[in-house]
């Protein structure tokens, strides 16, 4: 069965678990009133549209305290004087996608630039078959940028959270705890599904966020790994 890749219907199924719930950022359905609702809530925004991949098309709104709202989309930057600029903006954005609006998260960084992590959890066919971490990295962000799908490298997962000086193994686990209850939620809706690819956010106070799960996670990262175990172990589970 193919599942369907959208990120509104994700964060409502991630949502209706009780014990997610602090971990997802808050997230809307992004329209008018939600944009200045948002913007209301939170100094900074990110648009996603719910279809979206690869991290293209996300677009960063910052409300700066003179008044004027910095948008930013990759690595381009342009300024809306007032909230009827913004509005302006607002109504030329493309409306035959449908967009999330999220709270930013302020991610921990490596120097000066942020990562996520990538956590991949499987499942074998046989049911019931329980959900297991098989592989995990991180991805730092490309100068200039504030997603990590534009990077510049990536490395082991306890090894950026060391870098950054935000936590050690036990984080790690906090993390991993997390996504395998995020699978489980997911598996409700979604009973045929076997691999999930997680985006892990950590921000600077070390609090563990889920940014997204990807259903057709991209296995070239752990290729590129130097301990060749996890993508091995990966591959493993895909055939069982």
């Amino acid at each position: 069965m193919l599942v369907q890749r959208d990120k509104w219907l994700q964060y409502r199924a991630l949502s209706s678990v009780p014990k997610l719930t602090r971990r997802l950022p808050e997230t809307l359905l992004l329209e008018k009133e939600t944009l200045h609702h948002m913007l209301l809530q939170h100094s900074s925004v990110v648009l996603k549209p719910c279809d979206g991949r690869y991290g293209r098309d996300i677009i960063f709104i910052r409300r700066l305290k003179n008044g004027t709202y910095q948008i930013q989309n990759e690595n381009n930057t342009i300024t809306m004087q007032n909230r009827d600029e913004l509005q302006n903006w607002f109504d030329q954005v493309d409306k035959d996608r449908e967009y999330i609006i999220q709270q930013r998260l302020y991610l921990a960084r490596i120097q000066q630039r942020p990562f996520d992590l990538r956590i991949m959890v499987q499942r074998q066919t046989a049911a019931p078959s329980a959900w297991k971490v098989t592989g995990s990295y991180a991805k730092v962000a490309s100068r200039g940028y504030l997603v990590t799908n534009v990077t510049n490298r990536t490395i082991p997962a306890l090894k950026a959270l060391q870098l950054a000086r935000i936590g050690g193994r036990k984080l790690l686990l906090q993390a991993e705890r997390t996504v395998l209850l995020a699978a489980k939620g997911l598996e409700v809706h979604y009973p045929d599904l076997r691999q999930i690819g997680f985006d892990i956010g950590i921000d600077k106070k070390g609090r563990v966020w889920i940014i997204e799960g990807n259903y057709r996670p991209d296995l070239r990262p752990f290729r590129r790994l130097k301990d060749s175990s996890m993508y091995r172990r990966i591959l493993w589970y895909q055939k069982h």
